[in-house]
């Protein structure tokens, strides 16, 4: 199993001076990663002030430069809002810069503040999505491209370049619970990450069978048809200082942003059943974050890869290196003994 780093270039990273450091601190923890042996580092896409990844392939193009391995990735770019011409040049770019580590998770975006910004009705959510996903998954086979929509010019015959490093960047869908969408990454044949940030991964298994069984309908080997979690999540060597550490700034976090969709403040009893057995939070010494990757992966039947978020909870950039290097050193062994 690949075990990878989400972030969302958060701006609620202590100690931080300014959004200069945010942004050296982040490379840094990308460069660690790389040494510590993760399989992938993906950035997010929001336009908010408490984020600094509203330029994703800016900031995964400067952690090309100081690493070697790691696959380099969005999580997730919101092709809804986004032009697929662009999105695909910046990221073909990306790849020849590291040499084909570039990866794509391409999905609708759980906050919607890219639609205002760059003119596009909330109405169109699903359309804008389906129509880019198509133009993108056209340009990623094709040279030239012979395309037509509503949300945007045709193209005739059209090159786009540059082309990248592999022969086909790898691109994921980023779903969340819509059985509409698990079924439309079956039926393409694309590789499936799913956001567990509460409630009980275990209850996802019937979306990722509708999923797998889509794929198989329509073709597709069992494996093209790969599932990624991507989940939130922090390991240090004691578990009791892993659940205070991370308590209050994730507490902060969603009560803040359940206050713009409805949910209710975050308490200590809800927070502790999602670090219980089947809870989506994966927080604890190395050992039992172990365990409990092994148990999503058990109960969904198989998955491909997890990716911790854990810059959502107001921790240290010391505390978020040394998490790395736990999971590095002690949690990927055991997943992969």
């Amino acid at each position: 199993m690949e075990i990878g780093i989400d972030s969302f270039a958060s701006g609620t990273i202590k100690n931080a001076v300014d959004g200069a450091d945010i942004i050296e601190n982040l490379l840094s923890r990308i460069e660690h990663a790389d040494q510590a042996g993760l399989s992938s580092f993906g950035i997010g896409e929001h336009h908010r002030k408490e984020f600094f990844d509203s330029a994703p392939a800016v900031i995964l193009s400067a952690a090309a430069a100081r690493t070697k391995q790691i696959r380099l990735s969005s999580a997730v770019t919101v092709l809804s809002a986004a032009d697929p011409v662009r999105i695909f040049q910046e990221f073909a770019t990306l790849d020849l810069i590291s040499r084909g580590r570039a990866e794509l998770v391409v999905g609708r975006g759980s906050f919607t503040e890219s639609f205002p910004l760059f003119g596009y009705d909330l109405e169109d959510y699903d359309k804008l999505f389906a129509e880019k996903l198509e133009l993108l998954i056209q340009i990623q086979n094709n040279e030239k491209v012979d395309w037509s929509g509503q949300f945007r010019p045709s193209l005739v015959n059209q090159p786009i370049y540059p082309r990248p490093y592999q022969d086909k960047i790898p691109m994921w869908i980023g779903v969340g619970g819509t059985p509409a969408s698990f079924v439309r990454a079956g039926k393409l044949g694309i590789p499936l990450m799913i956001a567990i940030i509460g409630g009980e991964p275990r209850r996802f298994r019937s979306l990722v069978d509708l999923y797998r069984q889509a794929g198989k309908e329509a073709g597709h080997s069992p494996e093209k048809l790969k599932v990624g979690i991507h989940c939130l999540g922090y390991v240090t060597t004691d578990s009791k200082k892993a659940l205070a550490d991370y308590y209050p700034g994730y507490a902060e976090t969603f009560t803040r942003m359940g206050r713009e969709r409805g949910w209710p403040a975050m308490t200590p009893s809800h927070f502790y059943a999602q670090v219980g057995k089947y809870g989506a939070l994966t927080i604890g010494e190395p050992q039992e974050v172990a365990e409990k990757i092994l148990q999503f992966s058990e109960d969904l039947g198989g998955i491909s890869r997890l990716t911790f978020q854990m810059d959502n909870a107001g921790l240290t950039h010391s505390q978020l290196m040394q998490s790395i290097e736990l999971i590095g050193s002690k949690v990927m062994p055991i997943i992969n003994s």
